[in-house]
């Protein structure tokens, strides 16, 4: 039945309005079957938009659906981050103090303060080399050379990912991809590259200077691996800030002894965005992934 319904719009992965990575998210999504939840999220055409209802599961604090332009996801990550913002600053009171716990098509997902921010409990991830063939063609829509592939990997956390560890941040940023190669593909793309220090710096610096210009005083923490992440067979060119990838990024590339347990990652640059992913890797092997998040837009949709 169609009625108004709380609405919030969510920028993720920033503390400065418009520099992030935006979530529309319904506060009360019961009653929309997948067709209306599909059709909004066609609407908005956002990277994503999500459906707050009751859980199901006695753990947790609320049930989430995740849909994409082109069709719904088991788990993504900044609609998580911004989902549970939204949920928090509607009224939801967690029942545990500290703690939130969301249900989705790919189980509960454990999500915890850190101070100003949110972080999320990575899923497990899955891990599979690409076949040879696959990586070829898609080095060729990326436009990159054999030998700036460092290494490759099809990584799966609920959304999977063929994520490809590039010669430098320079490379990453750089890229200009073939997007109708790609979705012929049929395979989402992520790509990440270490910055080096100077570069680094250089980043921060221009990223808080235009922060600024917005009245925020900007980024601290110089990144350590620029990411961009390319989706079109499910309808997004390029995500401007992946909770997912980066989580399955982290849980490769830590364990490879690529990265270490606790870094900054940027991304959306190439986008002029300006995301920060915050990783950390605690004592039980656990990776979590935070993000500061602001509400842009509240208010009623009528669905």
């Amino acid at each position: 039945m169609t009625r108004h319904r709380p609405f919030a719009q969510i920028d993720v992965f920033s503390a400065v309005p418009g520099y992030g990575n935006p979530v529309a998210v319904v506060l009360d999504g019961s009653g929309l079957d997948d067709a209306d939840m599909q059709r909004f999220a066609r609407w908005t055409n956002l990277s994503e938009t999500t459906f707050v209802l009751p859980p199901t599961d006695p753990q947790a604090d609320y049930a989430l659906r995740i849909f994409t332009p082109g069709g719904e996801l088991p788990f993504a990550g900044h609609p998580t981050l911004g989902s549970c913002f939204a949920w928090l600053a509607g009224g939801g009171r967690p029942k545990s103090a500290g703690r939130i716990v969301q249900q989705c098509a790919n189980g509960l997902v454990p999500i915890r303060r850190e101070g100003e921010r949110l972080a999320f409990a990575a899923p497990p991830s899955r891990q599979e080399a690409p076949s040879p063939a696959m990586l070829a063609k898609v080095a060729q829509a990326l436009g990159v050379q054999a030998g700036q592939v460092l290494r490759a990997q099809s990584l799966n956390n609920g959304p999977v990912w063929l994520a490809l560890q590039l010669d430098s941040a320079d490379t990453v940023l750089a890229l200009e991809p073939n997007h109708a190669q790609l979705a012929s593909l049929g395979q989402k793309i992520g790509v990440v590259g270490l910055h080096q220090p100077q570069a680094a710096t250089q980043l921060i610096s221009r990223s808080s200077r235009e922060a600024r210009a917005f009245g925020n005083g900007g980024h601290r923490e110089a990144p350590l691996i620029e990411v961009r992440a390319f989706a079109a067979p499910i309808g997004v060119a390029e995500d401007p800030v992946t909770g997912s990838l980066n989580a399955s990024l982290a849980q490769w590339l830590i364990e490879a002894g690529e990265l270490p347990a606790s870094y900054t990652a940027a991304q959306g640059t190439a986008l002029g965005r300006a995301g920060r992913v915050h990783v950390s890797r605690d004592d039980e092997g656990q990776v979590w992934v935070g993000g500061d998040c602001v509400g842009l837009i509240r208010g009623e949709v009528f669905l």
